[in-house]
């Protein structure tokens, strides 16, 4: 069951703990030319509501971070040793492993041991080129003798269409392809920061 926050601010409007997270991360939203009927005074309490919880968020972050770097620093040692130990077994139960590949794998794919199951996976199928070729060269023979495995990819350049929008040679036409620049208007909040 979800819990519902009553925010005074406005009578009417209750948010699950979700809801008011996700609105905690967000800073700026697409505003909406609706009337809300608020007044002066809850818009000042929301402002003021924002800025406590923003801040209150920044100081919580701040001492999560603090102690995520103590526990780091503390077994930061012990972390790095246990790294080293399991790279070195890894080579050697792998180097065995190769070495019996035959006797050990000849009809399974994995073995199982007191402490655990080691055995070979078939990767994900992938295309490599032979000696002595390379992809240019693939690509001509496919076309040549494959050409229905040739993807050819076209796209509008919008990145350059948005770049150029007010140049003499674009703007007039982008009406005419179909196209139009638009810009949402968001709505922020930046909090004041106490010294």
């Amino acid at each position: 069951m979800q819990k519902h926050y009553n925010l005074k601010v406005r009578p009417d409007l209750t948010l699950s703990r979700g809801e008011i997270l996700k609105s905690i991360k967000m800073k700026t939203r697409n505003a909406s030319n609706e009337k809300t009927g608020i007044t002066t005074a809850q818009f000042e309490a929301a402002m003021g509501m924002y800025a406590h919880a923003e801040k209150r968020e920044a100081e919580i972050n701040k001492c999560i971070e603090g102690e995520v770097n103590e526990l780091l620093e503390k077994y930061e040692a012990e972390l790095s040793g246990l790294a080293q130990s399991k790279a070195m077994a890894f080579d050697v139960a792998q180097s065995y492993c190769l070495d019996n590949k035959e006797v050990l794998f000849g009809r399974r794919r994995s073995i199982g041991t007191l402490h655990g199951i080691a055995g070979f996976r078939l990767g994900t199928p992938r295309l490599k080129t032979l000696k002595g070729s390379n992809w240019n060269k693939v690509l001509e023979a496919i076309k040549e003798k494959l050409p229905g495995y040739v993807r050819i990819t076209e796209e509008p350049a919008k990145d350059m269409l948005l770049a150029d929008r007010q140049k003499e040679n674009v703007a007039p036409l982008l009406m005419e392809i179909g196209v139009q620049v638009v810009q949402d208007e968001l709505f922020y909040i930046e909090a004041k920061k106490a010294a």
